[in-house]
């Protein structure tokens, strides 16, 4: 039985050169995924060190703990999209963060950086949602002027000592 496996191994055309006897795989020489002579090729880098990855990760919770903490209005207009684009910058410090734990095989850092990007996305909702709809509560992306106050009953005449506003449960002036 081995003897069989061994011979339709050496059939394979990229098989290894010991059992087929041919040129390694590869792409062939004049194509142009083929390294040409005289331009350096790229090294693959080395992964960042254990405590570079973690300084990323440890950015991440810290800039989503200050998100809570966020010391302007963010109802609507300009505040409301700096508050989105810290919001942003939340979600992509913790990408970042992932990324280098995953090229680092960091499984721990890796799913603490998957929170930061998740608390990026619900901080983002929270503000988003009631935009577009989607949330029972209404807000707007600009801000609007408060609609003037109310005019008071009868025409708001008669300027007395009290500005015209009375006082008191019945409507005759004694």
């Amino acid at each position: 039985m081995a003897a069989a496996v061994d011979r339709l191994l050496k059939q394979l055309p990229y098989a290894d050169p010991t059992l087929s006897g041919g040129r390694k795989p590869g792409p062939k020489p004049g194509s142009p995924t083929a390294p040409r002579p005289g331009i350096p090729t790229k090294a693959p880098a080395e992964p960042e060190p254990p405590l570079a990855v973690w300084g990323r990760v440890a950015l991440g919770v810290l800039v989503g703990i200050a998100m809570t903490q966020w010391p302007y209005r963010s109802e609507c207009g300009f505040s409301l999209f700096l508050y989105l684009v810290a919001v942003l910058a939340v979600m992509i410090t913790g990408a970042w963060g992932s990324v280098a734990a995953w090229r680092r095989r960091m499984a721990f850092a890796q799913i603490v950086s998957l929170i930061v990007v998740y608390w990026g996305i619900v901080l983002a909702a929270e503000q988003i949602l009631p935009r577009i709809g989607y949330a029972k509560a209404e807000a707007s992306w600009r801000c609007t002027a408060p609609p003037p106050p109310p005019a008071p009953p009868g025409g708001g005449g008669g300027a007395g000592a009290e500005g015209g506003v009375r006082r008191g449960g019945d409507s005759n002036p004694r």
